[in-house]
C-alpha cells in the first residue's frame, strides 16, 4: 500500500504504551522502535546491509549536516538519499533545529528564520521552515520535520510562550511550503516544562493535520522527572491514529518511560557513540571493553544477544582491536550497542502483545542499576 498510516494494533491495559505498524509508502515499521542515526547518510562503521542486520526498520539523517556537505543539490542529482547511499528501508530526517539550537552562540532567530555560521568555514548560513522543506525535499526522506526552535532548559515562561507561538507560526509556513508527494511530514511539540503551553502547541499542531507528531525539546539539560513530565504534557492531546516521535533519546530508561507513556519512535547517536569509546550495553550491565579484566576473557559479550559480534568474537579479541585502535572494533561495538536497543524495542513489542509490559519493564529495571540503564 503505498500511503503513510499508522495503525494502532494494541493499546497495554495498564499504561499509554501501545503496539502499532507504521506504514511508509510501501514498508511495514514495527511500533514502537528505535531508529538508528545516519548523520551524514552514513550510520558510523555499518553498511546499509548490516543496518538491516541489527533489526533496524528506519534510520535517521541530518538535514543541517547534509545540507553542508555534499548538499541537497548533489544528492537530488544522485536520485534522492536511498539512491546515494544505497539503503532502500525508510528515511526519516530532522529539519535542522537542534543543531541552529546548539550553535547558540553564533545564530540570530528572526520571524523569517535563523541567521548563524557555518560550522565547517565560517560562511554566513540562512535557515527558515521553507528552506529546511525545500533541503528535506530535495534529500528525498519518506518523512521530514517542521523547522522548530528548540527551547534551552531552564527557560522563562515568557521566552518558552514566545517561542512555542513562533515554533507554531513555522510549522504552518513549513506545510503550506511542503509539496513532494511519498513524503510524511511531522510537527514538533515544543513548549518547555510548562504543561499548558505544552498542551496548546501540541492542540494547534493537531488542527494543522501533520502525518505525525514530535516531542522536541528534551534532552536538553533537564533532570529526568521534569523530561517525563514534559512527554506526558505533550502526548495527551495527539490523536491516537497518527506515530509518536521522541526526538534525541537512547537510553534504556528513557526508551522504556516513553513508551509506556505512549512514544512509538525513538533515535539517538548514544549507542554508535559510547561504543566508539568502548562503552557496551549488555544484558549484564554496562562493559567497558578497555578494562583489563576483559583481556583474557574468552566468553562472547553478551551471551544473551544474538548479533554478529556476540556469535563470532570473545571479549578478550574486542579488547585486543580496541587498544589497538582498529576501526573493525569500533564496528563490531557499534553492531552490539545497536543491536541491543533494537531487541529492547522488540522486546517490549512482544510484551506488549501478551498484555505484560509493566512486567517487562519491571524486569530490566530489577536487572540494571539505574546508572546503568540510563548511561
Amino acid at each position: 500500500m503505498n500511503t503513510f498510516k499508522y495503525t494502532l494494533v494494541k493499546k497495554d491495559e495498564n499504561s499509554n504504551a501501545r503496539l502499532g505498524i507504521l506504514n511508509v509508502f510501501g514498508k511495514e515499521v514495527p511500533t514502537p522502535i528505535f531508529m538508528p542515526v545516519g548523520t551524514q547518510a552514513s550510520v558510523k562503521f555499518l553498511s546499509p546491509q548490516e543496518i538491516k542486520e541489527v533489526g533496524s526498520h528506519i534510520i535517521l539523517a541530518n538535514t543541517y549536516h547534509l545540507w553542508l556537505r555534499p548538499g541537497e543539490g548533489v544528492i537530488d542529482k544522485a536520485g534522492g538519499i536511498h539512491k546515494f547511499m544505497n539503503y532502500d528501508g525508510p528515511i526519516l530526517t530532522d529539519s535542522g533545529g537542534f543543531q541552529v539550537f546548539s550553535l547558540a552562540k553564533r545564530r540570530k532567530i528572526l520571524e523569517e528564520g535563523v541567521h548563524f555560521r557555518s560550522e565547517l568555514d565560517g560562511s554566513a548560513l540562512f535557515l527558515s521552515p521553507e528552506k529546511s522543506i525545500e533541503i528535506q525535499e530535495k534529500i528525498g526522506s519518506d518523512i521530514a520535520m517542521s523547522f522548530d526552535e528548540c527551547i534551552p532548559y531552564p527557560s522563562d515562561y515568557q521566552y518558552v510562550k514566545d517561542s512555542t507561538e513562533r515554533t507554531l507560526r513555522w510549522a504552518k509556513r513549513g506545510l503550506e511550503a511542503h509539496k513532494k508527494e511519498n513524503q510524511a511530514l511531522f510537527g514538533i511539540v515544543q513548549g518547555g516544562d510548562y504543561e499548558d503551553l505544552r498542551s496548546y502547541c501540541a492542540k494547534e499542531l493537531v488542527k494543522m493535520n501533520f502525518d505525525g507528531y514530535s516531542i522536541g525539546g528534551t534532552s536538553v539539560g533537564e533532570d529526568k522527572v521534569t523530561m517525563y513530565r514534559m512527554i506526558e504534557y505533550a502526548i495527551k492531546d495527539l490523536p491516537e491514529d497518527k506515530p509518536r516521535y521522541l526526538m534525541g533519546v537512547g537510553t534504556v530508561n528513557d526508551i522504556l518511560e516513553g513508551i509506556e507513556r505512549g512514544v512509538d519512535m525513538f533515535d539517538c547517536v548514544l549507542p554508535t557513540r559510547i561504543a566508539r569509546h568502548g562503552t557496551l550495553m549488555t544484558s549484564q550491565g554496562r562493559i567497558n571493553i578497555k578494562r583489563n579484566i576483559y583481556k583474557e576473557d574468552f566468553s562472547p559479550l553478551d551471551p544473551e544477544c544474538d548479533c554478529e559480534t556476540c556469535r563470532n568474537y570473545s571479549r578478550a579479541y574486542l579488547n585486543h582491536l580496541f587498544r589497538c585502535k582498529e576501526g573493525f572494533g569500533m564496528r563490531l561495538l557499534s553492531i552490539h550497542n545497536l543491536r541491543f536497543l533494537l531487541r529492547l524495542t522488540e522486546q517490549a513489542r512482544e510484551a506488549l502483545s501478551q498484555d505484560r509490559f509493566k512486567e517487562f519493564k519491571k524486569e530490566i529495571y530489577q536487572r540494571y542499576p539505574y546508572d546503568e540503564r540510563g548511561f
